[in-house]
């Protein structure tokens, strides 16, 4: 017993002097470190932590200014139609095939990123657990993330200079005299309507030859005048708005017709594609989706005139007032219009993501000694189309499963009958409406356009015939490079059409609506 006494100490003792051995030898290394860091300059011995963020309060002095809903709400664009079965799988399948499709996740950055998909999703507990995870591997991984998507705001802080205007050189260079460095020497960057013009010069280059010493591959749109260019890029235009803008990363002279082309974006404005011709200001249709009953109206002579004329002359009112608003303060051009002034977006639809938690049902057999919460995700779909008809849905269906449902066709489908095997069976919750934009007769006291011009209006059918529902939205931009991509709420009611009464709804937990891109919508249609 005695001998295994003296084997265990022995142990003991090894261990202690191979524990304080390391130690000692940790001592010398950060002596070392030390000391070198006495002997460079005086730039160079801050100390580490001033050279980069060390805490979330330095970062943020480098981050850009990122808003919330730009960094966290990124609304999804879906270019390509899903599979068939998108959401199902065959009965020969083995149980668990489809779980392990995705690739696997590694780091702690690949469990964030999966995260920050599946909160985008709205699969809120998902999404925590993955978060979880993320930070039991790297507390840091948020930073991690920043750096990759967002690398411009972490680069390192330029040295200032000293008291005296000079700048101590590396130990490498001490021989050399130091020059002094003024903010006047540095080179100023252009700001872009500088940088554009400078484009204004420049031609279409083709290609590099593909061998050396070989002709190169001929580019005949170089060869085009301005005329012809210009009438090409309007077709693009008109075809899609979207695909005219990416035309400016071909090359700088796209950049600069799509940035200075002015009848390009007049056309677009006023035309009926993507203009604000297409944006009603009076009811089209009823919550139905029928004609509004034919009546007569008065015109300031007294005379009555035609439901047809009333139409042809709103839009050409509408011509009119949108020429007037060109060239002023709030409108210095047909671009800063078409991407400011507020309208609605037709191809594709807006997503509000609800989440919120409630506590579910208490039991005596639970062992954690506490009720459990639930993580409730719903989704309220709203798609516009250029009649004044609008489809609204709330279901749990994630957007992927229902984005490409969403058309008129596949709502009167459901509606007839339910098809509860089809991928579109929640077509059957969805509610007819309609829509209007706001003009100065809703706010004859705001002399602001672009206040006027914010607000939204939708009336869709209610839980019964006799019911109505009211949405009074506003358009709002989200992020600095998009706009008229969010709707947020301002009320919500019921109308009871036998008792004329209004009820409101509590807005709580409903959350604002982001604009998502759907390729097979095209420009949009009307219902």
């Amino acid at each position: 017993m005695a001998s295994q006494d003296r084997e265990a100490n022995s142990e003991l003792e090894s261990f202690r002097r191979q524990w304080i051995s390391d130690l000692q030898s940790r001592a010398h290394e950060a002596d070392g470190s030390s000391s070198t860091a006495a002997a460079a300059p005086a730039v160079t011995s801050r100390p580490r932590r001033r050279t980069g963020p060390s805490s979330p309060t330095i970062a943020k002095k480098h981050l850009p200014a990122i808003e919330d809903d730009e960094y966290y709400l990124h609304g999804p664009t879906f270019d390509s139609m899903p599979p068939p079965s998108s959401s199902g799988h065959l009965l020969s399948d083995p149980p668990g095939k489809h779980e392990h499709d995705e690739q696997p996740l590694v780091s702690a950055l690949d469990h964030y990123e999966r995260a920050m998909e599946k909160e985008a999703q709205g699969n809120m507990g998902e999404s925590l657990k993955l978060y979880r995870q993320a930070y039991r591997l790297d507390h840091r991984v948020d930073m991690s993330y920043r750096e990759k998507h967002f690398p411009a705001g972490f680069a390192p802080a330029k040295v200032t200079p000293s008291s005296s205007g000079a700048v101590t050189a590396p130990p490498a260079a001490s021989h050399k005299p130091a020059a002094p460095t003024t903010a006047e020497e540095e080179p100023q960057p252009l700001t872009l309507e500088e940088l554009i013009a400078s484009f204004s010069g420049l031609k279409i280059e083709g290609a590099p030859p593909i061998i050396e010493d070989t002709p190169p591959p001929p580019c005949p749109i170089s060869n085009l005048p301005d005329e012809l260019l210009v009438h090409i890029l309007k077709d693009v235009a008109v075809a899609d708005v979207g695909d005219f803008a990416r035309l400016s990363l071909v090359c700088k002279r796209f950049a600069y017709l799509v940035a200075t082309e002015q009848r390009i974006w007049r056309r677009v404005c006023l035309g009926t594609e993507f203009g604000f011709t297409s944006m009603p200001r009076h009811w089209q249709k009823t919550v139905e989706w029928e004609q509004l009953e034919a009546q007569e109206e008065a015109d300031e002579d007294g005379f009555l005139v035609s439901m047809r004329e009333v139409e042809e002359r709103r839009l050409a009112d509408a011509l009119s007032f949108t020429t007037s608003l060109h060239d002023t303060a709030v409108y210095p051009s047909w671009k800063n219009m078409f991407r400011t002034r507020p309208r609605i977006r037709f191809n594709g639809c807006y997503i509000s993501t609800v989440n919120y938690i409630r506590t579910g049902q208490a039991t005596n057999q639970a062992v954690w000694g506490g009720d459990p919460y639930l993580i409730v995700t719903y989704y309220r779909y709203l798609r516009f189309f250029r009649d004044g008809t609008a489809i609204s849905l709330l279901t749990t269906t994630s957007p992927a499963d229902v984005v490409h449902h969403l058309t008129p066709e596949l709502l009167k489908l459901h509606r007839e009958a339910p098809h509860a095997h089809l991928p579109s069976a929640m077509m059957h919750q969805a509610l007819k409406g309609r829509w209007r934009q706001s003009s100065a007769l809703d706010h004859p006291d705001n002399t602001d356009p672009k206040e006027q011009e914010s607000d939204l209006y939708v009336e869709t059918e209610g839980v019964g015939a006799k019911y109505m529902y009211r949405m009074d939205l506003s358009l709002r931009s989200a992020g600095k490079g998009t706009r008229n991509n969010k709707i947020v709420w301002r009320s919500f009611s019921s109308y009871n059409k036998l008792t004329d009464d209004w009820a409101d709804f509590q807005l709580k937990n409903d959350k604002p609506f982001f604009f998502s891109r759907v390729k097979s919508y095209g420009v949009g249609e009307s219902a």
